[in-house]
């Protein structure tokens, strides 16, 4: 493999059109463009609505918008009025995935069921992104992050830990599902290339997020007659929480039969590597509150850095709780440049986190998010529009 071959962006050449909008499929396209495909981001001339979400130096570039669409095109198309349908169909005819996030009782009237593009399109990779798989009940239902933490029993989880339902403080479904996505397209991709056909891929955020709570939490009800409850009880217990040291928090983690043993000397009840309540790792997850709260005491008698040291020499994995303005001015993130500063004549400087994977030890190169509409003309042309074309469709969305 030569040079140039070697420090190619791996999806160099694939063209995605993306008709997502909020977070969980521009997170997706985000990735592929973070990976070297053309990303081709079409929006309403209202834009995405994250566009005017948090802080901002400019309108319409707002800081939720700038997390989830850098490595991108953006082009303003108005559904609405055939002629930008027709523009829609000759930039899908140039590319190789066309990605929505559009409830799909809607397609029809845009021309975009899936049916009629793949016949027109037989090498074409149709993504749909939907609340929830279209062959069931709750099929067309509009999704939200909130409303399927709760659905897929992410809300239950802090309730059986806390007593109280809660959302995670993070976007957790978006996000997840947004990484269900990018590993669809991309398997599809590499069938197409096995195949010579695309085909239709469908990611629903109700059932990825179900997936990816049960990893851990089908727990007994994986056999049948079930063998214990659903819910993974390390996870669960109200101890399971970073530990109160004598002057902050501490995360830790003693997992192994060789990390109990040395935290129980170290905390001066070596008997205790022999209980029978946690000498194995069966045992120790039937009796987790119990440890947890025994751990809990102890650590709270030292400080923060007292432990830390102690945990180096013992080899528990540990860390003191950071906040995420510390996160950011981290030193071993600064080191490994995972944070990158962009000079934007308009904004300043705007900071990225990179992308996390490296090919070859190369990252993947960050650009701006575009302004709204930026790419407009550029993408019409590359489509096969003719200049009067053009004209027609931006002078109607200027008007």
């Amino acid at each position: 493999m030569s040079a140039a071959e070697r420090n190619a962006r791996p999806l160099e050449g694939i063209r995605i059109v993306d008709l997502t909008s909020v977070v969980m499929g521009p997170f997706a396209s985000q990735i592929l463009g973070d990976l070297g495909a053309d990303v081709i981001k079409v929006e309403s001339p209202e834009g995405d609505s994250t566009r005017n979400t948090g802080p901002a130096a400019e309108s319409g570039m707002a800081a939720i918008f700038l997390g989830s669409n850098r490595n991108k095109r953006s082009v303003v198309l108005d559904l609405k009025k055939p002629a930008a349908r027709d523009a829609l169909q000759k930039i899908i005819a140039t590319s190789d995935v066309f990605m929505h996030s559009i409830r799909p009782q809607k397609l029809g009237a845009l021309g975009l069921d899936p049916d009629a593009l793949l016949a027109r399109h037989p090498r074409l990779i149709y993504a749909g992104l939907h609340g929830f798989a279209e062959d069931g009940p709750y099929g067309g239902l509009p999704a939200y992050d909130d409303v399927i933490q709760g659905m897929s029993g992410l809300a239950a989880l802090t309730q059986m830990q806390t007593g109280e339902p809660r959302y995670f403080p993070t976007i957790a479904a978006d996000k997840t599902s947004g990484l269900y996505a990018v590993i669809g397209i991309l398997a599809a991709i590499a069938r197409r290339e096995r195949t010579g056909q695309g085909g239709f891929v469908e990611i629903p955020m109700f059932e990825s997020m179900v997936a990816f709570s049960l990893v851990e939490h089908l727990y007994g009800r994986h056999f049948d007659p079930p063998r214990g409850e659903a819910g993974y009880p390390r996870v669960l217990v109200e101890w399971r929480r970073p530990f109160k040291t004598a002057d902050g928090y501490i995360c830790m983690l003693p997992y192994t039969n060789a990390h109990w043993k040395n935290f129980f000397s170290e905390c001066g009840a070596p008997e205790l590597a022999d209980d029978e309540r946690f000498a194995t790792i069966a045992a120790r997850t039937k009796n987790i509150a119990e440890l947890y709260a025994f751990a809990g005491a102890r650590i709270a008698e030292r400080s923060s850095a007292e432990w830390t040291e102690i945990c180096r020499r013992l080899e528990i994995p540990a860390t003191p709780v950071k906040s995420l303005n510390e996160i950011i001015d981290d030193a071993h993130l600064r080191a490994t440049g995972f944070f990158v500063t962009l000079e934007d004549e308009k904004m300043g400087r705007i900071k990225f986190p990179s992308l996390p994977i490296r090919f070859d030890g190369e990252a993947a190169q960050i650009a701006m998010p575009a302004r709204l509409g930026e790419h407009t003309r550029e993408v019409l042309r590359e489509a096969g529009l003719n200049d009067a074309e053009i004209e027609t469709l931006t002078a109607t969305r200027n008007t």
